[in-house]
């Protein structure tokens, strides 16, 4: 019987930012385990992934940061591509969005369903930015859901409730660009009419069937999955839009398309195929084989793309003809982090870059966390805390602390050679028929997604030999039985080969230190479960450590360095350090009229101030004098640190502080307090 063959795909991730632990845990661990363990069991894969850089996301990046779209994509598809060969994620190819043989892929495929009458050209009127003239895409336009009232819905999606929208349904709309409302104005644009397909998709995505032929069990699709797309196609699939108006992306390839982009839900899920296409010609293959005939292809994703892999590019691959649909979608929830979901805006993250270079050769620790909490059906959280439990508590004191056991004893007791299997006690061969049948357990859970579970299993392994070794105390019986130990020793090292053989998945880098420690190395899963991998007189090496335990210190650091960063990615300083309510009740700040105003004589910054404090009237010398004219100023009201110890400037004595509001520019402004206050009032 011929092996499955796979073309596996994990989410394009945007070139608009670094990688944190929520979208590794939502997307591409999952799809690197799936891939591993195939590729184990012999099947035909490719494992095909690329960074998306077109689309609304990536010219608000560009425009926040004040450089062009091109170098913001080219910055972030290095530190991504970096972060995922060092993270060992095994792509078979990582490609780019930016490529010619993307925009020429994406171009033809746009042509072809065009020539064969699958959009509709339509003329509408949708937002425009009036200060920054411009048609504003989707994510561009934020406001109110009209359905969950989520105050922060984007013009194409609330992913709070999960609603499909169009800009024109949400209350208060906002351009991002500007901040302002944004008018409407009329456009045209190619749209494609999801209404037609809403019968087959029904049938496609609930029982499997396409045409009435069988195409998928939809049994180990998520019940997220299925109800996010149910509740789309029952609420009636509207025609959407697939060109923007847009100067970044693929060109609309049609004569009348001036200043038209393809939108990036057509545009991003075809870079699967154009990166398959690259591979292809990098390795001398056919592209055609990987989304064409008897293939299951795997979209490996976050919940919040649900309904562009399991409706929309369906669609498009359907209507262009000949190309396989999805065989399965496994769509994760989210990870939250301490308490707080992940915020790219507040820094609330935990980035993958930077924990590769603050704890090189840690990477299988986190990989093994953050499966063993991987938000596979509902919403789940990483903590530091939990990150020190884990490792400390399951792969140090389970895998490492049985490893080390069962190599060290080899050593002490045979120099490291593979002692004789005596007579089997009842106990032996129920640990020699749990080591068959742990293997089974795992692949029954990887080909049903159950990634979470089936690491479990394969840690359970390692809780296996713990107790076997606990339980016959070898160390004990030496002195009285030595034959015993024998055989207790060649069970635990059939149990260690058959861990670096199980773990390979998931623990790549630890599975290859067991194989070194043992000289032993399979990469076939079939060899799982055998109770004879490591033969008489084999020699094994001394073993290392596996696992270094967590100090408090280093999750202390880390949840302390979450807090004081929270708004690094804001534009002003950071938060000062704090201070106690008795520090702020000591200072004295009340309201002052400047009376008198001139500038300080070879000092360009400085003004030298009367003011009158309602308790006196004292010189204050101010550096405003770049934001603000002495005429100007007299008669303000102003705010005034009264208890701050005098200091002469520039030789002349000043007796307070005036003060200002600073914005991320450097401008200065008075704070000057509503009508019906006058100088002397205290501020609390």
């Amino acid at each position: 019987m011929s092996k499955a063959k796979y073309t596996v795909t994990a989410a394009l991730p945007y070139a608009n930012g670094p990688l944190h632990l929520g979208h590794v845990a939502g997307v591409y661990l999952p799809a690197d385990i799936f891939v591993r363990f195939l590729r184990m069991n012999n099947h035909d894969v490719a494992f095909i992934c690329g960074s998306d850089e077109h689309g609304a996301a990536i010219t608000l990046r560009a425009k926040k940061e004040g450089i062009t779209p091109q170098e913001i994509v080219d910055k972030y598809n290095s530190i991504i591509s970096k972060a995922f060969t060092d993270f060992d994620i095994s792509f078979d190819i990582f490609h780019r969005t930016s490529s010619e043989i993307h925009h020429k892929t994406s171009q033809d495929f746009f042509l072809k369903l065009y020539e064969k009458g699958k959009f509709t050209e339509e003329t509408s009127e949708q937002y425009y930015d009036e200060e920054y003239e411009q048609f504003l895409a989707d994510r561009y336009i934020t406001g109110e859901c009209p359905k969950c009232q989520n105050p922060s819905a984007y013009g194409d999606q609330c992913e709070k409730c999960g609603s499909d929208l169009s800009p024109t349904e949400l209350i208060n709309p906002t351009s991002t660009l500007s901040g302002k409302t944004p008018v409407l104005r009329t456009t045209s644009h190619w749209y494609l009419p999801m209404a037609n397909h809403e019968d087959w998709l029904r049938e496609w995505i609930k029982e499997g069937k396409l045409d009435g032929i069988q195409q998928h069990d939809p049994k180990p699709w998520r019940n997220q999955v299925i109800g996010q797309c149910m509740s789309w196609i029952d609420g009636g699939l509207h025609s959407r839009a697939m060109t923007r108006d847009l100067d970044w992306g693929v060109k609309v390839p049609l004569p009348n398309a001036e200043g038209k982009v393809l939108y990036v839900w057509l545009d991003a899920p075809i870079g699967y195929i154009s990166a398959t296409k690259q591979y292809a010609l990098d390795n001398n293959k056919n592209w055609e084989d990987y989304w064409t005939g008897d293939r299951k292809l795997i979209h490996f994703i976050g919940k919040d793309n649900i309904v562009f892999h399991a409706v929309i590019f369906p669609i498009l691959l359907k209507d262009h003809g000949n190309l396989i649909l999805p065989d399965n979608v496994p769509a994760y929830e989210f990870l939250n982090l301490e308490g707080d979901k992940f915020s790219t805006s507040r820094n609330w993250a935990v980035w993958l870059h930077e924990y590769l270079e603050a704890y090189p050769g840690r990477e299988d620790e986190l990989k093994y966390v953050l499966t063993s909490i991987a938000p596979e059906t509902k919403d789940s959280e990483f903590t530091w805390k939990e990150y020190q439990t884990r490792i400390n508590s399951e792969l140090a004191d389970i895998l490492g602390n049985f490893v080390n056991r069962a190599l060290v004893l080899t050593q002490k007791y045979y120099e490291g050679k593979v002692p004789e299997r005596g007579e089997l006690t009842e106990e032996d061969q129920l640990v020699l028929a749990e080591i068959n049948e742990i293997p089974k357990r795992i692949s029954k859970l990887v080909y049903a997604y159950k990634l979470r579970d089936a690491q479990a299993e394969a840690m359970n392994l390692a809780r296996l030999g713990n107790k076997y070794l606990a339980d016959q105390e070898p160390w004990k019986v030496v002195k009285i039985d030595p034959k015993r130990v024998e055989t207790v020793m060649n069970i635990a090292l059939q149990i260690t080969a058959n861990l670096s053989v199980v773990l390979q998945p998931f623990l790549p880098a630890t599975a290859a230190k067991l194989s070194n420690f043992l000289n032993f190395k399979s990469t076939n899963w079939e060899d799982a479960g055998n109770g004879d991998l490591m033969k008489v007189g084999d020699q094994t090496n001394t073993p290392e450590i596996l696992f270094q335990k967590i100090e408090d210190s280093l999750v202390d650091e880390e949840v302390n360095k979450l807090k004081n960063t929270d708004n690094m990615e804001s534009k002003f300083e950071v938060q000062k350090e704090e201070v106690t309510f008795d520090d702020f009740t000591k200072m004295d700040i009340r309201l002052g009229t400047i009376l008198e105003a001139e500038k300080v004589e070879k000092a360009d910054k400085l003004l030298k101030l009367l003011v009158d404090t309602g308790l006196d009237k004292r010189t204050i010398v101010s550096g405003i004098a770049e934001h603000y004219s002495p005429e100007e100023i007299i008669g303000k009201t102003v705010q005034v640190l009264m208890n701050l110890a005098p200091r002469k400037i520039k030789g002349i004595e000043s007796k307070g502080m005036i003060l200002m509001a600073e914005d991320a520019d450097g401008n200065l402004s008075f704070m000057s307090p509503e009508k019906g206050f006058e100088a002397g009032c205290g501020i609390h």
